[in-house]
């Protein structure tokens, strides 16, 4: 019996919370493993995916202070692990980095899930000296260094540009331990019979989805549907997230008189729904470790329209399943959407090989591999 433990901070709506779910949810369908997932607040807005799963709220916390002395309380933690017997822990994001590491245990695997380019990781530089959260930062990435030593910990990156970030960020010895394997989704999910005709139906509709927070950048999405708009094309952008940006978007959409053709709709649960009755799927991100969404997106056979947020360069097949823009450029992003507009054979061309390609990316396969790193 494999005995395997994944922490997370919580499940709040999010990609990291997303996939780890997914990966219980098919390691649950496995013989002979056993799987438990610990988060550390309350928080769960996947109650749909999470209900058949054995999760545990534990409340320790590992504070640290550069200034004064760092908060550690682990027992709740301990008491779990003790009590699980866990052969690998698998963290995910960097609250749980932290807790899981603080006491690394000999005979447990311990595996970091690289979701984002942690800023913890950053090389310390002349700024860092002149700068409280650059030193907290480097301080914490200390701590963790320590650690990771005394437990010779794996790394997996999910982007090859998340890979290139670590392999500069850690250490020699360290990233020797890291692997690249891309995230995946339950393509099953997502995947609906998608066509062209889609087009013909007005308004054309677009979907997007994220945090509403500065690197998601839905603002740039606002400036896009004026163009749209100026150009006399009847079109509407459904968004679904929330966070702390949200009154500064509703506003912009106010004062250009978008409120026909923006709608704000929050966290829901069936966002497959608005995928499968949307055309084309818009991503305005600047900073992307991977892109989770844009592989459900095309596995509901959307095309793609997006910035290059760098860990998305390895889904987004530029001209193949949508296409990829290097610039902050409104105009340059609504032209690449007024192409797939009117040009139908190429629309239905791109969504089948938007749905060839993200099938690559299956949850079951994922986790084929992932047992693999971990016996290796």
């Amino acid at each position: 019996m494999l005995n395997i433990l994944h922490i997370i901070p919580s499940l709040r709506k999010g990609g990291a919370e997303r996939l780890v779910l997914d990966i219980c949810n098919e390691l649950e369908k496995r013989d002979d493993i056993k799987v438990k997932l610990v988060v550390l607040h309350p928080e769960n807005e996947y109650e749909f995916l999470s209900k058949d799963l054995d999760i545990e709220l534990c409340n320790s916390r590992v504070i640290p202070s550069i200034s004064g002395k760092t908060f550690a309380d682990t027992c709740e933690l301990d008491k779990i692990i003790a009590e699980f017997r866990p052969n690998i822990i698998h963290s995910h994001l960097f609250e749980a980095e932290m807790l899981s590491r603080w006491k690394p245990i000999q005979g447990i695997n311990y595996y970091s899930h690289c979701h984002d380019n942690m800023k913890q990781f950053q090389n310390f530089g002349i700024k860092t000296l002149f700068n409280k959260k650059l030193l907290t930062n480097y301080y914490e990435k200390w701590l963790m260094l320590k650690r990771y030593n005394a437990c010779n910990n794996r790394f997996i990156a999910i982007s090859k540009n998340n890979e290139s970030y670590f392999r500069k960020s850690l250490p020699f010895k360290f990233s020797q331990n890291l692997v690249l394997h891309n995230n995946a989704i339950d393509f099953k999910n997502f995947n609906t019979a998608q066509t062209a005709e889609h087009i013909i139906s007005k308004p054309y509709r677009f979907v997007t989805i994220g945090s509403l927070v500065d690197k998601k950048n839905q603002s740039f999405l606002v400036d896009v549907m004026s163009v749209m708009k100026n150009k006399g094309i009847v079109c509407h952008l459904d968004i679904f997230g929330d966070g702390v940006n949200r009154d500064v978007i509703f506003q912009k959409i106010k004062d250009l008189n978008l409120t026909e053709n923006i709608a704000l709709h929050g966290i829901i649960n069936n966002v497959e729904d608005f995928l499968s009755a949307s055309l084309l799927y818009l991503h305005s991100s600047i900073e992307e470790a991977f892109g989770l969404v844009l592989l459900e997106a095309m596995a509901a056979g959307l095309p793609v329209v997006c910035l290059d947020g760098g860990g998305n360069r390895d889904i987004i097949e530029d001209g193949k399943n949508g296409f990829i823009i290097d610039q902050q450029d409104p105009d340059l992003f609504a032209d690449k959407i007024i192409e797939l507009i009117n040009n139908k054979e190429l629309y239905t061309k791109m969504s089948q090989y938007a749905q060839m390609f993200a099938k690559k990316y299956d949850i079951k396969d994922y986790v084929d591999k992932l047992l693999e790193l971990y016996s290796a």
